[in-house]
């Protein structure tokens, strides 16, 4: 009997098998192709218990058998790809369950386009979306511990996630939540799963304690790893399991509901637009513009640009206007392009505050603070100048992923971060590698936090292209470990950075990585391959060739 007839007999919702569900869900936003055995849709909690024991009993047997949570698919590391049976929590795990202080429960399934209209009405935000907002869900968001343009000010999702209900190994349900030392000696003291996973989780991290604070990167954010060295705070005497389940990619549960704190937005903003001709000056600009707090400070490049108004009608259709009406609005932009005079890099920062005059008086203060740099700079004049430029920024990948035929994107080094400090000797080594091959990239990202997106644009039916990432690859994420960065700080590790968190972190973090895996899943049932368990070859080897 197979596995979608044996789980007819216990499961509600819908079981395919189909050429159409499986070539479905054997994407996402990255550069691989994994085709799944089998897509369920749980129609609620119970059927994800059901499912969990399930496969706990089957893999017992020595079968191998595996699941798989998803939902938009936006990821862009391949995390939900899998060759087992993918989880749909798309279809039916889609409800907002709650919104009321300064807080919301939502589950999985739920668009983030969809929560910020209901938060909005509050006059509340999660501010830790990602540039996929409008297509990203809830539970990619925690999975991934996403983060975007207002991390700068406001930190990516870890900080927001206040519980979490997950279905563990042993196919039962547990909310996840800060314990003091008290109540960690309360739990740890049940005869069940939850109190074993606390209580070896615990004997983990501080029996290693001063090592696992040391591997912390030092940089402004990261996804690199299981983020142990976030769990317990000494000094206020918590132990929080949520900062780790946040940003483990499903490798340790099946999350089913989500609590997270929420902000009031400032209502007022005012966009400050540089244009930088070299990348020289990049790290004192910013410091200069980081002097006057800029909620977001963003950044694409020369190419980014020439694609969009390449792509223009594309871009006035994101923009919701028509070609004639926004064609003015664009002239600027075309004419630095037709008289050769593009920038190498723009950068928009963007201040806000509670009244109009002061978020404008910040911009302005900004914009004079690079007078000594003889930029080009620009404040935009109205909300519809400054979606022009957010909606560069934030479309360009997709606008690419859409459009073209024979080249395609191809994120693999498309997330890392740098200390501030080191970008004006870092990017220079950067750009000497990439001279190297003669590819076509757009770089783009979050300038505020030295967290760079390369995207090349490549053909990947040529087998001389996978050669070519495969040593761009060892070789930048060498460069960004030199300089003591971090190979992720947003998009996670998933399938293509999985094999190279040996090069990030000492040979015991490791371990440690290995060693929480089995405490929470000691049959390897949840999303196996990503975080730890995966061999070098593995991503090369699933290269989306279409």
């Amino acid at each position: 009997m197979s596995y979608a007839e044996q789980i007819a007999g216990f499961f509600k919702g819908e079981i395919r098998g189909d050429d159409a569900a499986l070539d479905a869900a054997s994407r996402d936003a990255s550069l691989f192709e994994v085709r799944p055995s089998l897509v369920v849709s749980p129609r609620d909690t119970e059927d994800v218990k059901a499912l969990v024991k399930f496969a706990a009993k089957r893999k017992e047997a020595g079968e191998d058998i595996s699941l798989t949570a998803r939902s938009a698919g936006t990821d862009m590391s391949g995390g939900p790809l899998s060759q087992g049976i993918v989880v749909d929590f798309l279809k039916h795990f889609k409800r907002i369950i709650d919104i009321s202080g300064m807080q919301a429960t939502v589950q999985p399934g739920v668009y983030y386009r969809d929560f910020e209209k209901e938060t909005l009405a509050h006059d509340l935000l999660l501010p830790s979306y990602p540039a996929s907002r409008d297509l990203c869900t809830l539970g990619g968001m925690v999975a991934n511990n996403s983060g975007g343009e207002k991390t700068l000010t406001y930190g990516k999702t870890e900080k927001y996630v206040r519980k979490i209900k997950v279905v563990l190994s042993d196919g039962e349900e547990y909310e996840v939540r800060a314990l003091t030392m008290r109540e960690l000696a309360e739990v740890s003291r049940r005869k069940n799963l939850f109190g074993e996973i606390h209580r070896k989780m615990f004997e983990l991290i501080s029996g290693h304690y001063e090592e696992i604070s040391a591997a912390k990167p030092n940089v402004t954010k990261n996804s690199a790893g299981y983020y142990l060295w976030n769990v317990y705070d000494k000094e206020k005497g918590i132990f929080d399991l949520t900062k780790i389940i946040v940003g483990s990619q499903g490798t340790l549960g099946l999350i089913t509901e989500a609590t997270v704190s929420l902000v009031t937005p400032k209502k007022h903003s005012s966009l400050l637009i540089a244009f930088l001709p070299t990348l020289k000056p990049l790290a004192s600009v910013t410091d200069a513009v980081l002097k006057f707090n800029p909620e977001s400070f963003e950044s694409f490049d020369d190419h980014t640009l020439k694609v969009a108004l390449k792509l223009f009608p594309a871009i006035v259709k994101k923009l919701n206007g028509t070609l004639f009406s926004l064609a003015f609005q664009f002239l600027p932009e075309f004419w630095m392009v037709a008289t050769g005079g593009v920038p190498k890099l723009i950068l928009i920062a963007e201040f806000t505050d509670d009244t109009e005059e002061a978020a404008a008086a910040r911009a302005a203060a900004a914009r004079e603070a690079l007078n000594p740099f003889h930029l080009k700079t620009k404040i935009a004049k109205n909300d519809a100048e400054a979606k022009k430029y957010w909606t560069f920024r934030r479309e360009s990948f997709n606008l690419l992923r859409e459009h073209l035929s024979n080249l395609r994107t191809a994120p693999f080094i498309d997330d890392f971060v740098i200390r501030h400090e080191d970008m004006a000797t870092f990017l220079p080594r950067l750009d000497a590698i990439l001279s190297r091959y003669k590819l076509i990239y757009t770089i783009a990202g979050h300038v505020g936090d030295g967290n760079f997106h390369i995207i090349p644009l490549m053909d990947l039916r040529d087998r001389k292209n996978v050669v070519i990432m495969r040593q761009l690859a060892d070789q930048v994420y060498r460069l960004v470990l030199d300089f003591r960065g971090t190979i992720t700080g947003e998009h996670n590790d998933g399938i293509i950075r999985t094999p190279y968190l040996p090069m990030m972190y000492p040979p015991v973090i490791i371990k440690l990585f290995e060693e929480t895996k089995r405490v929470f899943d000691p049959l390897n049932i949840f999303n196996p391959g990503k975080k730890v368990g995966i061999d070098k070859e593995y991503p090369w080897r699933h290269i989306s060739r279409t």
